[in-house]
């Protein structure tokens, strides 16, 4: 990440002491948008995309509904001891559009957009969206860093090989790109994972695709620190890619998403893991599956907003 200069000092949330948080556009966490910035240290960007989910629609309506969830987050994180809009340039650079009747096109679209952004900001952090983006922000996050560590937070999963014959969806991502070498098959982990598989042979092709899992059923057998350590080992000092589809929480904690499983992490520990790792190199990050149809009091929306926002703190941390 480039440090701002001495002279430059960043553009932060709008002052809510003179402006309602519930008045005005809503931008993450009350952010300028990147063309009033020019370039970021770390771009928050939508993607409303859902043409790739086997279950539930909706979640192309997420990024907008985390924005406006996160109209009450402040620029201190406790949590982390960090202001991470006083240390970093942070910016809402708005949504990628991509084709909703086109698969294949809407994937190109979404790594075009990222790559784009990638040029006015050092790093990138998406809303979904349902999880088919994450294979072509990994294929750029590839590009960039070279094969990355992945850690994916998730009650699936998503290394299955085709749905009705297509080989990208929503279940499909982690797959492809560990097929395509976007991915270091010695440091990635899947997190919360739980609930019914197709057959044990799933666990198998997704050992032989690079990924060591630690489930719900382990988090409640040797609770979350032991979860934290054993993520940490794996990703090691690697850079590494947090992609966070929000079912990995418990439906009592998220149930505005498309593939609810009982059983999950809450709310509370799935921020614990970020704050735990804010010290690895994460080069990017995206929480998905945000599908407010089904939300209610903004119960998902509000700890997506929190889960970027740790990722953000996380992510400004070497500007302190």
């Amino acid at each position: 990440m480039t440090p701002h200069s001495d002279t430059t000092a960043p553009i932060g949330p709008r002052d809510s002491a003179q402006t309602p948080r519930y008045a005005g556009p809503a931008t993450f966490a009350l952010l300028p948008t990147l063309d009033e910035v020019g370039h970021a240290d770390i771009a928050v960007a939508g993607v409303p995309f859902d043409s790739g989910v086997s279950y539930r629609p909706g979640a192309r309506f997420g990024p907008n509904h985390v924005r406006e969830s996160s109209r009450l987050l402040r620029p201190y994180n406790p949590a982390q001891d960090i202001s991470p809009f006083a240390v970093a340039q942070v910016a809402d650079a708005g949504d990628i559009v991509a084709n909703p009747f086109n698969l294949d096109e809407a994937v190109a679209q979404v790594a075009d957009g990222a790559r784009a952004l990638l040029e006015r900001a050092d790093r990138l952090v998406c809303i979904g969206g349902d999880h088919t983006i994450a294979y072509p922000l990994l294929k750029v996050m590839a590009e960039k860093h070279g094969p990355v560590a992945v850690l994916h937070a998730d009650a699936h999963l998503d290394t299955w090989d085709t749905y009705f014959g297509a080989p990208v969806t929503h279940g499909t991502p982690f797959r492809r790109a560990s097929e395509e070498g976007f991915i270091d098959l010695t440091a990635s982990a899947h997190l919360g994972t739980r609930g019914p598989l197709y057959g044990k042979q799933d666990l198998d092709d997704d050992a032989a695709l690079g990924f060591q899992i630690t489930g719900s059923v382990d988090i409640e057998e040797h609770g979350i620190a032991a979860a934290i350590d054993r993520l940490r080992n794996r990703l090691g000092d690697a850079p590494v890619y947090i992609s966070i589809d929000v079912d990995v929480m418990d439906p009592a904690h998220a149930p505005g998403t498309g593939t609810p499983e009982a059983g999950g992490m809450t709310s509370r520990e799935m921020l614990r893991v970020i704050r735990e790792l804010s010290d690895l190199n994460i080069v990017g990050a995206d929480v998905v599956e945000v599908a407010p149809a089904y939300d209610h009091a903004q119960l998902t929306g509000i700890a997506a907003s929190h889960l970027v926002y740790e990722l953000v703190s996380a992510m400004s941390g070497g500007q302190r």
